[in-house]
């Protein structure tokens, strides 16, 4: 289960079949191939061995996609970085995980090249013709270098070391095998599911482990088409889908409700071609789901759960449960994945009982790079420990209720930190909210909002506390509010929490 392996029999079956467009440019499967294998070529030439780390730090390029079948044809690492990341964030991933090697795009080299890491930099440059790419770009080496005559490694090789979000403090490097991200791309492919027509569009940061592992791969190693969005933007996305005749799409919620908001000739599209709108990092409620159903004239919403990992994989959601289940997550795992809700004696959740979203696949992780503290405590045999609190319902749907880590403890009573935002950002004057807790001498913890008010408000405690009332028990509703510019977030738009507890106990 080498992905290079894998990739030949693909080339094999269907090699004059279009694999990759970027813009105006087309790759056939053999191209491509050929493509991959200079890159091979040229990242041996440039100093990657077997078993080195490559990072690879662009937008949704073919440079990305070349450089990573390039590093695992000559028995390397792939390394995806953040393209948002600053330079103190890719020198503290570039000395974690040791790369001596990387890729980066021109128009982002200046914050990646100036890290103080030992890596020898290979600037990409996409978008210039493909005879004036300048010279010593990666563009100009790959055309320059012979094609890799060499076969791949074993399927026990590393294959990735993937980031996570650092959520709940630094991001840790999540080590997978070739093995583990074939299957992941044959489950996910199984489960939507995808086929060997499918045109898929990925707009989404091909970085993430979703893009990459589930769609990207998993669309070229069924011999389907990836077409590349150099960066999401709602029109342009519209735009692709209907030039290039997109049969699956995959974003964030909010990557189907801005095309709605705010591209005025939204209808003017012609979405037709598309089977499957996939959605993941969140769930939509019922009513934002009827809405997206009949903007884009389709009931195939497909939703998606799932981590870093696992591959990700997960759970899912399918187009006939989207209304009846809005928010939830499915009802037991994916293919290949047994999924369970466990309570705190470690039994079975029940109907109407809350427990952690425990997940075993053979897409599972090796480890996390150089931590075997934070491995020992990921799993217990031989199950992963997601973290995240669900719901089991009378049907066996499990709808999430917050992170483990976020659920606060008030004189005994649990509060789902995630509910309460809901009914937060609700309020006609709140943009923006997050819940934690700040320790408190009688009830263990209290409840605290900080909230991000609109423009030319500022609503204060009462009347916050006021509009939750009808809304939420007693106990829920936040002693404290803080009123703030901004939240902290991730790269990837994930609020850290630990920075805002630290921010509280610091009275800042």
């Amino acid at each position: 289960m080498h992905l290079s392996a894998m990739l030949d029999g693909v080339v094999r079956s269907a090699g004059r079949k279009e694999a990759l467009v970027y813009r105006d440019r087309r790759w056939t499967y053999r191209e491509f191939d050929e493509a991959v294998r200079r890159a091979a070529t040229l990242l041996r030439e440039a100093g990657l061995g077997p078993g080195d780390r490559l990072a690879v730090m662009t937008h949704n390029t073919p440079a990305f996609l070349f450089a990573a079948f390039g590093a695992w044809l000559a028995g390397a690492t792939l390394v995806p970085v953040n393209h948002k990341l600053q330079t103190a964030e890719v020198t503290d991933q570039l000395l974690h995980c040791g790369a001596r090697l990387a890729v980066v795009d021109q128009e982002i080299g200046e914050r990646a090249t100036t890290a103080g890491a030992d890596v020898r930099w290979l600037v990409s440059h996409p978008d210039a013709p493909a005879d004036e790419a300048p010279e010593g770009s990666f563009e100009a080496l790959l055309a320059g270098a012979s094609p890799w005559r060499g076969g791949p490694g074993p399927d026990t090789d590393i294959a990735q070391i993937l980031y996570t979000s650092g959520t709940s403090g630094r991001p840790k490097g999540c080590v997978h095998t070739h093995r583990g991200i074939a299957l992941t791309a044959t489950y996910t492919a199984a489960t939507v599911p995808l086929r060997r027509d499918e045109r898929f569009l990925v707009c989404m940061p091909i970085w993430h482990a979703s893009p990459l592992n589930n769609w990207a791969l998993g669309t070229l190693l069924l011999g389907g088409t990836v077409v590349l969005q150099r960066e999401y933007e709602p029109r342009t996305m519209l735009e692709t889908v209907e030039r290039e005749r997109i049969t699956a799409v995959f974003g964030a919620p909010v990557a189907f409700i801005a095309p709605v908001q705010t591209v005025p000739d939204f209808d003017a599209h012609d979405l037709s071609s598309v089977r499957s709108w996939i959605y993941g990092a969140g769930p939509m409620d019922a009513g934002t789901v009827r809405r997206l159903m009949k903007a884009y004239g389709s009931r195939r919403f497909h939703q998606v759960y799932g981590m870093s990992e696992m591959g990700p994989v997960g759970a899912s959601l399918s187009p006939d449960e989207q209304v009846e289940k809005a928010g939830s997550i499915g009802r037991g795992g994916m293919v290949g994945v047994d999924l369970r809700v466990v309570t705190a004696d470690g039994t079975d959740a029940a109907a109407g009982d809350t427990g952690e979203i425990w997940l075993r696949s053979d897409t599972r992780m090796v480890g996390y790079l150089d931590d075997e503290a934070a491995t020992e405590a990921a799993f217990e045999a031989g199950w992963y420990r997601s973290g995240d609190l669900g719901r089991v319902d009378e049907d066996g749907f499990v709808t999430i209720v917050d992170r483990l880590k976020d659920m606060i403890i008030t004189g005994g009573e649990n509060v789902a930190s995630q509910e309460v935002e809901g009914a937060l950002l609700a309020h006609p004057d709140v943009v923006d909210a997050a819940v934690v807790g700040r320790p408190h001498p009688q009830w263990g913890e209290t409840v605290v909002a900080v909230v991000v008010p609109r423009e030319g408000a500022a609503p204060g405690l009462e009347e916050i506390r006021a509009w939750l009332e009808p809304r939420l028990a007693r106990y829920k509703i936040p002693r404290e509010l803080v009123l703030s510019d901004a939240l902290p977030r991730t790269p990837s738009g994930k609020i850290t929490k630990h920075v805002l507890r630290a921010r509280l106990a610091g009275g800042s």
